[in-house]
């Protein structure tokens, strides 16, 4: 039986404080959960389903499905709910032909799991964010990223300081802006800091200092008047391709 205490609890995890208070985030439907149960990285706390759930555990607590249709953020309550634990990242500075992701203030939810997602497609294990980046653990990016935020460590920390300690060790940084080289004509190393900015605002003052080659993904015909700029997700996806198809 899932008590007032359980529910209360479950729904205060949409709120980030309240994620950062607990420790914990939520995962819903079991493929997710299924993920997380098979990967020895993750700890679920607690973990809800319903008659008919394919998830199998021995911390399965079942519930009935208004019970966990009341626990559920989704329009379609899933069979299976768990609050898993968040893990702690220790600091890092990447090996020089590692391709690691920085996102500079990506607020928007969506963004950010579809940018996990193709870091993942990619092989592009880590993504090194801005403190005020959208919150990886947020129901709405978890749901978004289809699994991919359990291969992909998300990390939060000073980004212009960390770019720093990045350049002093030789690893080159790249943003896309519209002043930058045509994407695909310039030069790209194997490993470096790919950086993309926010959504309206593009990359900010401090981390464009930290910035030594700009790139330009360019609209075709190269003449064309349409659209301003591409959506930041769409965007990185174009950037990973070009990083990972460069010849030599």
């Amino acid at each position: 039986m899932v008590t007032k205490a359980d529910f209360q609890l479950v729904r205060s995890l949409a709120d980030k404080h309240s994620r950062l208070e607990h420790g914990l985030f939520v995962a819903e439907g079991d493929k997710l959960v299924g993920e997380i149960i098979a990967n020895p990285e993750w700890h679920i706390e607690r973990l809800f389903v319903t008659e008919g759930s394919k998830v199998s555990s021995s911390q399965a607590e079942v519930v009935s499905p208004k019970e966990i249709e009341r626990l559920s953020a989704l329009k379609s309550a899933p069979r299976s709910i768990a609050l898993v634990r968040i893990p702690k990242r220790k600091a890092f500075v990447p090996s020089a032909d590692e391709l690691v992701i920085a996102l500079d203030e990506v607020q928007d939810p969506g963004n950010l799991g579809t940018i996990i997602r193709t870091a993942d497609w990619y092989g592009i294990r880590r993504i090194v964010c801005s403190p005020t980046t959208a919150d990886c653990f947020a129901p709405k990016v978890v749901q978004a990223t289809m699994g991919a935020l359990l291969r992909v460590e998300v990390h939060y920390c000073d980004l212009p300081e960390w770019l720093g300690i990045v350049r002093d060790k030789g690893i080159p940084t790249y943003a896309t802006t519209l002043d930058g080289k045509d994407i695909h004509t310039a030069p790209l190393s194997r490993g470096g800091v790919i950086i993309m900015g926010n959504e309206g605002k593009g990359v900010s003052p401090a981390v464009q200092a930290m910035v030594e080659h700009k790139l330009f993904i360019p609209p075709y015909p190269a003449d064309r008047h349409g659209s301003e700029s591409l959506n930041v997700a769409i965007a990185t996806a174009i950037t990973c391709e070009n990083f990972r198809n460069k010849k030599g």
